[in-house]
């Protein structure tokens, strides 16, 4: 993806959403989708996006004869699979939604924006279900941060300000 957010999600048969991800620009959509050929999820895009389409077949073979290009498709691979994290285990909501922001806070960084302030695509439900979690769950959470000084929320937009603390909330998710 070039610009904008995306977020992933699947129905299930009652057609209640589930939310699988969300995706900022310079990240790669559809990985799930290598194994079956297909796309085993929906996605939308939360503003305006610009996106990128590439094969996969041809993106493999062009890997086989760029050893930096295929280590770069094994780390893709990889963070796609350790986003798992974050919805499993028996974490509490205040530790979920740290991982959350601190996920979000080193994705922008990596790709060259601030780390400490930035618009949350999201709605706070989708962030929610995303997090397996009651929407009125996380804005108390957030609501309870912004008490205890972490971070600062005026609608979409969030600023970290203690990013040791709300980092040491984040650690056993996130596993560093």
């Amino acid at each position: 993806m070039r610009a904008g957010a995306v977020k992933t999600y699947v129905l299930d048969p009652d057609g209640q959403e589930h939310v699988l991800g969300f995706f900022l620009p310079g990240e790669v959509i559809g990985l799930n989708a290598i194994s079956q050929e297909t796309y085993p999820c929906n996605d939308v895009a939360l503003d305006t996006t610009v996106l990128c389409k590439f094969s996969f077949p041809k993106i493999a073979v062009l890997a086989t004869r760029m050893p930096g290009l295929q280590a770069k498709l094994f780390r893709l691979l990889s963070q796609d699979i350790g986003k798992a994290a974050l919805l499993a285990g028996d974490y509490s909501a205040d530790q979920r939604m740290a991982a959350f922001l601190m996920s979000l806070s080193r994705r922008y960084s990596e790709r060259g924006f601030s780390a400490t302030r930035f618009h949350l695509n999201m709605s706070r439900t989708d962030i929610a279900n995303y997090l397996r979690l009651a929407p009125e769950t996380v804005s108390r959470v957030l609501r309870r941060f912004q008490d205890e000084g972490l971070v600062v929320v005026e609608r979409r937009e969030l600023e970290i300000r203690d990013e040791p603390k709300l980092h040491a909330l984040a650690r056993s998710v996130l596993r560093d």
